[in-house]
């Protein structure tokens, strides 16, 4: 099997920062119609794919749409534009980036801060902030002002490129799983359960759609979809890898917002050697996903494990995954859903 990279590079491309992923979310209401037997669309944005199993049980895959980004909070007097965040961003990774202003119409621009040449040797020294930077339109304020304004949502520009066996581009994290979650969804036959499969909002600020759509849902059983970090680069030593591009597909042992169900982690590794799926473990020191708000925000809570994308560059804008990473994550995914009510979950 083979990815789809056009649709791949259209869900990576497309804009959608946490509270405004219409775009994105319209791209997926496409894609999920003729895949499921019900879709839905709650208040706060969350798209779900139901469909119906066998069986009495219900089963809840989260995939959060938004991307990290940012929000227009000022237009000075030469037409620049300050900004504050929308989701987790090293600065020191804004250097010399373009990024495009989503106004009246898209208009690109280019993130600037001081030059080396006039900083003091004491402001080379220091750790960039946030507020060091402008984005720069190239426009006079009269200009810009026909365009942008303030709460106007600003994303970064990349697209998305194959390099080696990878694919590179920005917001790998997490329109990879969106794309994941479609695919299973395309290939997904037969469940013994009522599958919800969910494309969440505003998971960069704190999980929020997840955790209304598992109120909803009361899942028995769950799947967070994300990325989590491969640090297999020069300079990291073993310990802090995390995981590594092309060692397969990541099962979930924790982060620091979930500690994964020790059974489905035990099921999720049975399941890979069924099905000769190359994995790897993951433990995520920092960092959360949708799988806390699977696993919580039900009553008596979910049986909840995590597939797990290894991406090097991660917030960043050249962010990468590796193919057969992806392509494992969907017949894990998949296998998963489908073999659930054979494994015994009671405790021991």
């Amino acid at each position: 099997m083979s990815l789809n990279i056009k649709l791949l590079k259209e869900i990576c491309e497309t804009p959608g920062v946490p509270g405004y992923e219409q775009k994105v979310r319209n791209l997926v209401l496409r894609e999920v119609k003729k895949l499921a037997d019900k879709v839905s669309i709650d208040n706060m944005g969350n798209v779900t794919a139901f469909k119906k199993g066998k069986k009495n049980k219900k089963v809840m895959i989260a995939a959060h749409m938004d991307e990290i980004g940012f929000i227009v909070t000022h237009i000075d007097e030469k037409g620049f534009l300050r900004f504050i965040p929308l989701g987790g961003f090293d600065p020191k990774t804004l250097t010399a980036q373009r990024v495009v202003v989503h106004g009246k119409k898209d208009l690109v621009g280019v993130m600037g801060s001081k030059p080396i040449h006039v900083m003091s040797a004491e402001e080379r020294t220091k750790v960039a902030k946030i507020e060091d930077y402008f984005i720069d339109l190239g426009m006079p304020k009269k200009e810009v002002e026909k365009v942008i304004r303030v709460g106007n949502t600003v994303t970064r520009e990349r697209e998305l490129i194959e390099m080696g066996n990878c694919v590179n581009c920005k917001s790998i994290d997490n329109r990879v799983s969106v794309f994941i979650l479609i695919e299973t969804l395309r290939q997904l036959k037969n469940s013994p359960y009522d599958v919800y499969a969910v494309f969440t909002v505003q998971e960069e600020v704190g999980i929020r759609g997840a955790n209304v759509s598992a109120l909803q849902i009361q899942p028995d059983f769950g799947f967070g979809l994300d990325t989590t970090i491969a640090y297999d680069v020069p300079g990291a030593k073993e310990h802090e890898m995390i995981t590594r591009l092309g060692d397969g597909t990541a099962i979930k042992i924790m982060d620091s917002s979930t500690i994964c169900d020790y059974r489905m982690v035990e099921y999720m590794k049975k399941t890979a050697a069924k099905h000769k799926i190359k994995t790897q473990l993951e433990i995520l020191p920092a960092g959360g996903t949708d799988t806390a708000g699977i696993q919580r925000m039900t009553a008596g809570g979910a049986i909840s494990g995590a597939v797990s994308i290894p991406t090097r560059h991660i917030h960043q804008v050249i962010e990468m995954a590796d193919k057969d990473d992806i392509l494992g994550s969907i017949a894990l995914l998949k296998n998963c859903i489908q073999d659930l009510d054979t494994y015994d979950w009671s405790f021991n």
